[in-house]
């Protein structure tokens, strides 16, 4: 076999050889070099991770799509040159780099689990439906404990335990990123306290639902919460009431029929200062955990839902193409969650009775 005269000068210095070895290693499973400063992203399919899990058709939740393809990739991603803040984000959406990018650059750790949360189209549509039956799927999904007769959602295919063999998995297979910081002692739990739960539209509302029950260090929502004809928001919350924040444009459809305004108020977040125009004033944003923006989006109440996190639809620059909402991200995830706004009056032209005929 012929080889190249670099590779045979390298075969005569082993050590040399060796060296170069590990940094192909390490460009291949993390993408990054000392040259290429920046983020570890890390993938892995829950179902090797875990083998206990499985495909529950009957609410669209599937392993593998229906090519054969795998449908239950997991992402992680942590920058390792950004101190960190001790804090790990379970985001509880669809993959988005340029959001755990931004995450990365604040010292935040980041996971997306693959948990069983398709059942949203497909459960919970009858007319009228029941105060407690979105709230508690949701509830279900995130434990894998029964809290609902329309679902059976064992626990390795719920978010707790998939985060938990997740972080597991990424202890042992990226030791570099410190994330056994977020287990137990014994490895058995995660430490709750240090999770940021986060998510948009659907996944903001599990996320609301699920700090509800757990308490966790903070929750991010973003195009959310809602869950209209739901009571759960009025429930007492395992998490303090000054950790939820909110963020939303004011053409989303949550605001058009006072989803976000009546879920906000029976969260407690009026609690904590007003709701804030970030478009109008600058950090802190009167310490409120209560923002939205009204940037121009075309009257398109689509945009406006998916326009509040980094993405093709986000505010930018016209100039450079930047995002203009970057203070507002880093304020979401990092302000601290003991200084808080003035607590403001509830909101009468909220419709927070909302029934179904």
């Amino acid at each position: 076999m012929r080889f190249s005269p670099q590779l045979n000068h390298l075969m005569k210095h082993p050590r040399l050889f060796d060296v170069v070895a590990a940094t192909l290693i390490l460009i291949t499973t993390s993408g990054s070099t000392m040259a290429d400063e920046g983020p570890t992203r890390l993938e892995a399919r829950a179902s090797e991770i875990d083998p206990r899990c499985k495909a529950h058709p009957e609410i669209g939740f599937l392993i593998e799509d229906a090519k054969g393809r795998p449908a239950d990739v997991q992402h992680a991603s942590v920058d390792t040159n950004v101190p960190a803040k001790g804090k790990l984000v379970i985001w509880l959406m669809g993959n988005n780099t340029a959001l755990f990018d931004r995450l990365n650059s604040y010292g935040l750790h980041v996971i997306r689990p693959h948990y069983a949360n398709r059942w949203f189209s497909i459960c919970c549509r009858q007319t009228p439906v029941g105060e407690h039956c979105r709230g508690n799927i949701r509830l279900e999904a995130a434990t894998g404990e029964d809290f609902s007769d329309e679902v059976d959602i064992p626990k390795p295919d719920g978010m707790m335990e998939r985060s938990l063999q997740f972080v597991r998995w990424l202890r042992e297979r990226h030791p570099e990123g410190n994330w056994d910081q977020f287990l137990t002692e014994d490895g058995s739990q995660l430490r709750w306290d240090d999770v940021i739960v986060s998510g948009s539209s659907h996944g903001s509302t599990t996320a609301a639902r699920f700090a509800k029950h757990v308490k966790v260090s903070r929750v991010v929502a973003l195009c959310g919460p809602r869950d209209q004809h739901q009571v759960w928001q009025a429930l007492p919350s395992a998490t303090p009431e000054n950790r939820y924040f909110g963020f939303s444009h004011v053409l989303d459809g949550g605001w058009t029929g006072d989803h976000y305004c009546r879920s906000w108020e029976l969260l407690g977040m009026h609690k904590f200062g007003p709701i804030v125009n970030v478009d109008q004033t600058q950090p802190p944003y009167s310490n409120t955990r209560r923002l939205i923006t009204d940037f121009d989006v075309g009257g398109d109440a689509g945009r406006a839902h998916s326009s509040v996190q980094p993405g093709s639809r986000a505010y930018k620059n016209p100039a450079d193409g930047s995002f203009m909402h970057e203070p507002v991200w880093r304020y979401l995830y990092t302000h601290p969650v003991d200084q808080v706004g003035d607590a403001t009056p509830l909101d009468e032209g909220c419709d927070k009775e909302q029934r179904q005929d």
